[in-house]
């Protein structure tokens, strides 16, 4: 990370050499925003059903919601990130989760499944701006060998969320109504709200911050590709997460009882990858990315391969959910390569991930309707993660010719 970076972060966050104790008691505060929003992002996907019987639509309409909250993120993380260049972090981080509880609060009260999809969507427009904000927080707390680790930390209340969190809710869901789910959510919230007030110091706005400034972003090179290497290099990962239970059932011939138990296991995956990626970040950020991009095309393609016995899914899915361990590592790049216009391009990372999402869910659906079998999703997500080393190379080759911008 050049100088100059880190002086942006430091003058921006107007943290002055924070104790071991605040730097533990911030972070806490920022991964517990984490989980929440993982936690609200992903719980919808186990309560369609009883989402669908409450208003009278069928599932797949029900589904709608997911797109309409993963729109939300797309929308709203560049144009908050935007519009909030002359606001405070500690200030925009209250805001952001003002609006994710509430969101979630009225998510539950929606007496209409078209008022619920508009309240999805709302609630996901904070999603990425929280993100960006509070990694930038994070990493700025702490020397420069360590803010991948900073990043990873924050990050790891949404990897927990995966394997925790959204269980719970989901259980709390089925158990009561799913409208309880939502009310679980907005209360965590309101609870992050609260830890930001009591660990968060308040900050001061870099002088010379603009809406101009933050956009400049758009016109560093390295910024777009950067961008990219998420939304094409993490597609893969989506590609098979989203049909996992039916290679499992179909591919695999395990009952539907251990779906949940392979759910867990790229559940774990994720959070060991996220432990481990955030360390070898801070040894190496390029090679963290360029290494899992590696990784990934030999897991995937592994994955296709020998879906159909039980223990090398179970080994696969739990590796593919370590590729999570190059998340961290393009956050902080993104913060590397935007110089003054760190916001945006942080915010915009979460946008850039939402879309690896939707491409990956897509284009693995395209092909099991071409009558492949739900383990070719591996072949997508190796492909998907070729195409993502070939953008993180041209970023590289251009940043060694000196275009960086």
């Amino acid at each position: 990370m050049s100088d100059i970076a880190v002086d942006l972060i430091d003058s921006r966050s107007g943290l002055e050499a924070p104790s071991r104790t605040a730097i533990a008691l911030v972070t806490l505060a920022l991964a517990v925003g984490s989980f929440g929003i993982g936690t609200g992002e992903f719980v919808i996907m186990g309560l369609l059903p009883e989402v669908a019987d409450t208003f009278g639509v069928t599932t797949p309409q029900a589904g709608h919601v997911i797109s309409a909250y993963a729109l939300g993120v797309v929308v709203g993380a560049p144009v908050i990130a935007v519009l909030a260049a002359k606001m405070a972090r500690r200030t925009l981080l209250l805001l952001m989760m003002a609006i994710f509880a509430a969101g979630n609060i009225s998510s539950a009260l929606a007496p209409t499944f078209e008022s619920f999809a508009a309240l999805r969507f709302i609630t996901g427009l904070p999603h990425g701006a929280y993100f960006g904000v509070a990694a930038l927080v994070a990493a700025s707390m702490v020397p420069v060998h360590r803010r991948v680790r900073a990043v990873g930390q924050v990050m790891l209340g949404l990897t927990i969320a995966t394997l925790i969190g959204t269980p719970i809710a989901t259980f709390l869901g089925q158990l009561l109504n799913w409208r309880a789910a939502f009310m679980m959510v907005g209360g965590v919230g309101l609870v992050t709200m609260l830890l930001i007030v009591l660990f968060l110091p308040k900050d001061k706005v870099e002088e010379g911050a603009s809406i101009a400034r933050e956009l400049g972003a758009l016109r560093r090179i390295q910024v777009w590709l950067t961008l990219g290497i998420a939304a094409v290099g993490f597609g893969g990962m989506f590609s098979i997460f989203s049909y996992v239970a039916t290679t499992t059932t179909q591919v695999a011939g395990l009952g539907t009882g251990m779906v949940p138990v392979v759910l867990a296991l790229f559940g774990i995956g994720m959070n060991v990858g996220n432990v481990v990626g955030s360390r070898l970040g801070d040894l190496s950020l390029k090679g963290t990315i360029g290494g899992m991009m590696v990784f990934n095309v030999v897991i995937m393609t592994l994955f296709s391969l020998t879906a159909a016995n039980p223990v090398m899914l179970c080994l696969c899915v739990f590796l593919i959910g370590c590729g999570f361990a190059a998340c961290p590592a393009v956050q902080t790049r993104l913060m590397d390569v935007a110089a003054d216009a760190q916001t945006l391009a942080a915010a915009s990372n979460h946008s850039a991930f939402n879309i690896a999402n939707a491409l990956g869910a897509w284009l693995g659906g395209m092909v099991i309707s071409w009558g492949f079998t739900a383990a070719s999703t591996g072949y997508v997500g190796a492909v998907l993660s070729v195409f993502g080393l070939i953008v993180f190379g041209l970023s590289v080759a251009l940043e060694r010719n000196g275009r960086s911008a």
